[in-house]
């Protein structure tokens, strides 16, 4: 007697089903892929009319103890309800170091320099571009993380550019002795023109007066083809401690009452026009918006309003 087989569909899918298994005990298994670690872009570029901006990251790190910088006149339960709403830790708040190139199409404009040559030399190599290519670079002021690409092992980092900063910050660290100003800046002063409030870097590029957080601090409005942007520099440094709260005392502010005063007078200023800014140490990219609320302000990031022809 023959006897047929018969494969029912239950048949079928006990039989696939055990294949994989079969397959996993057989084959051997891949090596765990290595953790790399957190990371972001090293660059970002957007449209401004005619101009292209693009906001480098030079570096950054995590800070402990934030309430030691940011919020020194608050309590520390209002900081901490604060951050608690933001959804950010008061243990540690991570910095960010952004110098930013602007192309206005017939100069290559570099503003800040980061902690070190190295830091801003990788960032303008991972955006297509070399140190010797930058016509001007614009010092905000003269704090360390902007001022530390300038020199590298004694030598102009970028070697085919002019220099331009703020007249009454320049003259205020010149007589302070200061050894960054000392190694990094001085050395450059000859080749450096000095602006006033308003004055000129280029055609729609115009220094803006921002005092307080150094005795000259220096904020840029980006203006080409009816489109207009905020380089802001230090006034603000943090996007929710800083705008929320642009009362809040910031360690690194010289004149406490100058820089809170400024914070207002700006934030006002780009909320009421729908100007956005880039901010240096705001999280990278670093570019957004100023929407008032309530006796503050908050930070809006921008998402592609600058990235379309």
């Amino acid at each position: 007697m023959t006897h047929s087989k018969h494969i029912t569909r239950r048949t079928a899918l006990l039989g696939a089903a055990s294949l994989p298994m079969a397959a996993a005990v057989s084959s051997p298994a891949f090596a765990a892929a290595e953790m790399l670690g957190a990371s972001t872009a090293k660059f970002n570029r957007v449209k401004l009319g005619g101009f292209e901006v693009t906001s480098l990251l030079a570096g950054t790190r995590t800070v402990p103890e934030p309430q030691t910088i940011f919020g020194m006149n608050a309590t520390p339960e209002e900081f901490a309800e604060a951050s608690e709403a933001a959804n950010i830790p008061t243990d540690k708040a991570q910095f960010f170091f952004t110098p930013t190139v602007v192309n206005t199409g017939e100069k290559l404009v570099l503003f800040d320099t980061g902690l070190n040559a190295g830091g801003i030399s990788g960032a303008l190599q991972a955006a297509g571009y070399t140190p010797d290519q930058i016509d001007t670079v614009v010092i905000t002021h003269m704090h360390g993380d902007h001022i530390g690409g300038l020199m590298n092992e004694g030598a102009p980092t970028f070697a085919n550019a002019d220099y331009v900063t703020g007249a009454v910050e320049f003259n205020a660290w010149d007589k302070m002795g200061n050894e960054g100003f000392d190694s990094k800046v001085r050395p450059l002063a000859e080749k450096m023109a000095m602006l006033d409030d308003g004055g000129s870097v280029a055609s729609g590029i115009t220094a803006m007066a921002a005092f307080g957080h150094t005795p000259g601090h220096m904020a840029y409005r980006l203006e080409s083809e009816g489109q207009q942007l905020v380089l802001a520099a230090d006034f603000a440094n943090h996007y929710v401690w800083s705008l929320a709260y642009p009362d809040w005392e910031v360690k690194f502010d010289q004149d406490k009452a100058a820089a809170a005063a400024t914070r207002r007078k700006m934030l006002d200023m780009m909320a009421a026009d729908n100007i956005p800014f880039i901010g240096y140490h705001m999280p990278f990219p670093a570019i957004g918006y100023v929407e008032t609320r309530s006796d503050g302000f908050e930070y809006v990031p921008a998402s592609y309003q600058l990235l379309m022809e």
